[in-house]
């Protein structure tokens, strides 16, 4: 059994390490308490505080501090750099949507910065990321698209120009594949006219894009499905339009990787046509 004397000792040790931990709890508190904007900074302290957090990567904290700074120093000699910091954390704490209203606020109020360059790349940065999954509302990717365009006509010699273009690339690929989603839905759903027409806004709008060579491939299948079910008045015209894809087809890809399989529609479409000279041959006799 512990004696008394001993049990004396133990409860100073004891008391002795919870003050000292006490003690380091409210000496961190203190610290950690002092690195934040306190009443009664001037602008100069809260500013360096500001910054400080920015260093450390503290982003939340950071966009905190520069907004309470903006509020004590607006129009001061430090607000520019205030706003690009405050768009800055926003960004890299991936509050895209607030950062892009930040970085514009920026060129408005200091369109002749020499940070105005980065600032117009990342506006459009942030659309590129709010931009979603080719399913859902695309407003973001065509603000990307708007914004990479402005910067590229403005910066034509930047060093961002090639992440611009292969911004944009992307962008539009995603663009191009929610038409061709749609144009396949209302062919699986055989509803053919819609998709000949929805396969064809992929084609004139895209051209570039992978989508477009599939789009035609699919469009001509959908004009010679078309034509099948339809009454036999309209058959041969829409076979017909399944043959001019065709050619379409030829002049943009005419290495392209579905060479075989529109060469076996091309086939199916033309002998559907030969059957209708043929019929019409035999009748006249």
């Amino acid at each position: 059994m512990m004696s008394f004397t001993r049990f004396q000792s133990f409860q100073k040790y004891t008391r002795y390490v919870l003050s000292a931990i006490l003690l380091l709890v409210i000496m961190a508190s203190g610290c950690r308490n002092t690195s934040f904007i306190q009443p009664g900074d001037t602008l100069e302290v809260a500013y360096e505080k500001a910054l400080a957090l920015y260093e450390d990567e503290k982003w939340d904290e950071a966009a905190g501090a520069f907004n309470a700074v903006l509020t004590l120093g607006r129009g001061s000699i430090v607000a520019q750099d205030v706003q690009f910091y405050l768009a800055e954390a926003n960004y890299k704490n991936k509050r895209y949507l607030v950062a892009a209203s930040e970085y514009e606020r920026f060129t408005l109020l200091y369109p002749d910065s020499p940070r105005r360059e980065t600032a117009d790349l990342n506006i459009a940065r942030c659309y590129y990321e709010l931009s979603p999954r080719y399913k859902l509302d695309q407003t973001y990717t065509v603000q990307a698209i708007e914004n990479f365009n402005i910067f590229l006509s403005r910066y034509p010699s930047s060093e961002y120009r090639e992440e611009a273009i292969a911004s944009i690339d992307a962008l539009r690929e995603k663009l191009a594949q929610k038409i061709y989603s749609a144009a396949d839905f209302y062919r699986r759903t055989q509803r053919y006219e819609a998709a000949v027409l929805t396969y064809g806004e992929v084609i004139d709008q895209y051209p570039e894009t992978a989508w477009a060579e599939q789009s035609l491939v699919e469009q001509m299948e959908s004009y010679i499905l078309y034509a099948d079910n339809s009454v036999s008045d309209r058959q041969r015209e829409r076979y017909q339009k399944a043959l001019d894809v065709y050619d379409t087809y030829l002049q943009l890809f005419p290495r392209g990787e579905s060479r075989t399989r529109i060469e076996e529609l091309f086939d199916e479409a033309e002998a559907a046509i030969a059957s209708f000279s043929s019929n019409t041959s035999t009748a006249s006799r």
